[in-house]
């Protein structure tokens, strides 16, 4: 990688979270419960996991970025996980996140959910990641399980990813059902700890379920644009949206505040299981919507390959 940062994270402990998240989430959802719990073992269903949890030297990283997407496409930004995992010196680590497909790999563009217990000198890779992309058939969805298609652990452009040992233990659940508020799910809980800690950047990762209603989701073109996209409206008219239904399985990751690496604060990416997935915007049945949520306190943040030139178009 051109370039490789690290941050330490304000550590704070999933027990001191849970008022601060339940106060932020109630000023936007009718009810809202944060406790403390034993993490689901995420092998099983909905989830079908690699890994059983996301404990265990918990961390964030920022690769790439949205610069090297548009206003043009830089193609040849091409990245792996498992030599991610051990630029953040965690190595067989397990990642959850959102970025974007290798184009080389592919062939086109799309949406990438990572989901990889990366390769260690004992085990290899197991790459549980999808990816979501337009129908050439229908112009539809078109989500597949990466391994069905490809062997490696390729990305490219950009990725926010979270990273774990893949353990189980204590995790931070929380419900929300009923929005009341402008906020979507992921952006209240970023600005809740922006709010409450300030300058001091807290960052989260794991996984939430959007159990019943639909949620406005987005899917990059086959195609990257031959003109330059230069405003967030540009941008917009060359997305595709969709509004897709319940359950979607989602992988966010959080910085409650940019410490001056350039960073993509929140990203979120989805998939089901019933072929529907790509990029999370917000739920569009406020009224049915339910949030089930398992979230980790992160203690290192890593900026990864960071685009010397950069812009703030199209991170939404």
């Amino acid at each position: 990688c051109e370039t490789l940062g690290s941050f330490s994270l304000s550590i704070i402990l999933p027990l001191f979270l849970i008022t601060v998240l339940q106060k932020g989430l109630k000023e936007n959802f009718a009810d809202a419960q944060v406790s403390v719990v034993d993490c689901p073992d995420l092998t099983k269903e909905p989830f079908n996991f690699p890994a059983k949890g996301i404990c265990g030297k918990p961390r964030i990283a920022d690769v790439g970025g949205v610069p090297y997407l548009i206003p043009v496409v830089q193609k040849e930004k091409v990245y792996d996980l498992n030599t991610v995992a051990k630029d953040i010196e965690l190595p067989g680590a397990f990642i959850l996140g959102a970025g974007a497909a290798s184009s080389k790999v592919l062939g086109v563009n799309a949406e990438f959910i990572p989901i990889v217990q990366t390769k260690s000198e004992k085990k290899p890779a197991v790459n549980g990641s999808y990816i979501a992309q337009i129908n050439p058939a229908d112009k539809g969805c078109l989500l597949e399980k990466y391994s069905s298609k490809y062997t490696d652990c390729e990305f490219g452009l950009l990725a926010n990813l979270y990273a774990s040992e893949g353990q189980p233990g204590k995790v931070i659940e929380v419900k929300a059902n009923g929005r009341t508020g402008e906020l979507n799910f992921v952006t209240c809980l970023r600005q809740t700890l922006e709010k409450h800690y300030g300058e001091k950047p807290v960052g989260m990762g794991g996984t939430f379920i959007i159990q019943k209603g639909k949620a406005k989701i987005h899917i990059m073109p086959p195609e990257f644009s031959a003109c330059p996209l230069n405003t967030d409206e540009d941008v917009n008219n060359w997305l595709k949206f969709f509004e897709m239904k319940a359950p979607l399985i989602c992988q966010p990751v959080i910085v409650s505040r940019d410490p001056g690496f350039d960073l993509r604060v929140e990203h979120t990416h989805c998939f089901s299981h019933h072929g529907e997935g790509g990029h999370y915007h917000q739920d569009t049945s406020p009224d049915s919507v339910q949030y089930l949520g398992y979230f980790q306190p992160a203690e290192l943040l890593f900026r990864i390959d960071r685009p010397q030139e950069t812009h703030l178009v199209g991170r939404d």
